[in-house]
């Protein structure tokens, strides 16, 4: 039997972070060779030593301001065939009007030197003059980088959302850009697949069992879509205090968090609350066939004493499916797992165990797991635990590497 090896297991401590940190902490990693660029709200580092030392990285003041400043989520991830690091950060809307978020780029092994864009809601519709992005996803394909947002408006309902396409080269090229973009107003928190290559896939939930999945093709720019119906899960309630009693999981959602997709199957993952042989939040899973566009298995997460939350998701190159994961409740505080899909089984690991529950009841909203570069057979991934105590100075974001032992 396959067992998870964890190459290397890091906790980011107060150097690296700035104390910029929260138990909402929303991790996300990237690693080639030596090289990481890790994000997490409201914090980002860099490694140039495989994670033996970090250098914080201010995203407030790293890059030019835009918009009312620099506001809260990012997404980092590195595209190996053009040797770019792409770096997404969220701005706040200004009083009454847009955001912007920015698309960074650096290329080279060593994340530093960027080159950006800024995009607002008004760019892509000039009536949009008071919505703003946010929860950003960013995947690419063989030759473009997806990013999608929700869009909200001035009183913080939602409104759409939107799928970004940007040619690679000239991201890496840094000029001339244009792009692609398809907006919905029926379908929310798209979720990107990991692993894509001729097309992207994503998907959200379509209300009750149904499960939308979008096909967008890099030569195409029309987007496609089918249903498929997954077997009956719940949206709430959600609970799994820990052993002080602290509940962690306050804020989840059903909102899909891992994604990916690898051959002619696709696959997504969601925190889904108990049911019937469920007896903790867990996560729910489903796999599809991309070309007959049916339901091919349900892979769960699921423990019977404490709650699996927040998955994130990507194939390696021989498109076996890694994860990254938080865990907990029950005599468990909030922990970080990775792991991997192995035939009809899960193997999983446990990179940190927590020493406390939030205050607040706060954590999530996502995490990161990608294919490590050049060892496309092993990943890394992000979570974040608690370290002694329950303020900024004891949330420890986690950086894992990780292969099949």
């Amino acid at each position: 039997m396959a067992n998870v090896q964890l190459i290397k297991n890091i906790g980011l401590d107060d150097t690296a972070t700035g104390t910029q940190t929260s138990t909402v902490n929303e991790p996300t990693v990237a690693a080639s060779n030596s090289n990481i660029f890790y994000t997490c709200n409201w914090s980002a580092t860099s490694s140039t030593t495989g994670g033996k030392e970090w250098n914080h990285v201010d995203p407030f003041t790293a890059l030019p301001s835009a918009a009312d400043g620099f506001c809260c989520d990012q997404i980092v991830v590195y595209e190996p065939s053009r040797d770019i690091w792409i770096w997404i950060l969220q701005y706040i809307a200004v009083p009454g009007g847009n955001n912007v978020f920015r698309i960074a780029v650096a290329p080279g092994a060593n994340p530093g030197a960027w080159h950006w864009w800024d995009f607002s809601p008004s760019d892509l519709n000039s009536s949009w003059t008071d919505l703003w992005f946010d929860y950003p996803d960013a995947a690419f394909s063989s030759n473009h980088l997806y990013v999608t947002f929700n869009v909200f408006n001035s009183a913080d309902r939602w409104q759409r959302a939107v799928a970004f396409k940007l040619p690679l080269d000239t991201l890496r090229a840094g000029s001339g850009l244009t792009y692609q973009w398809w907006s919905t107003t029926n379908n929310g928190s798209l979720r990107l697949t990991q692993g894509a290559a001729g097309s992207m896939f994503f998907a959200s939930h379509n209300a009750g069992t149904t499960l939308r999945v979008h096909g967008w093709p890099d030569s195409s720019n029309t987007v496609g879509s089918f249903d498929v119906q997954v077997s009956p899960w719940n949206s709430g309630p959600y609970s799994a205090p820990g052993p002080d009693g602290s509940e962690w999981l306050d804020r989840v959602d059903s909102r899909i968090t891992g994604a990916w997709v690898s051959g002619t199957r696709a696959g997504f993952l969601w925190t889904a609350a108990p049911r019937s042989g469920r007896p903790k939040p867990y996560v729910k899973g489903a796999v599809v066939d991309i070309t007959t566009h049916r339901l091919v298995e349900e892979p769960d997460i699921w423990n019977a004493n404490s709650a699996f939350a927040y998955p994130a998701a990507c194939p390696n190159a021989q498109g076996v499916v890694g994860v990254s994961l938080a865990f907990g409740g029950g005599t468990r505080h909030p922990s970080h797992v990775v792991g991997f899909r192995d035939g009809g089984d899960w193997r999983l690991a446990i990179t940190r165990t927590g020493t406390n529950g939030p205050n607040g009841g706060a954590w999530g909203d996502y995490a990161s797991c990608r294919r490590h570069n050049p060892n496309s057979s092993e990943w890394v991934a992000s979570g974040v635990t608690l370290q002694g105590g329950t303020d900024r100075r004891h949330v420890e974001p986690q950086y894992v590497h990780f292969g099949i032992g």
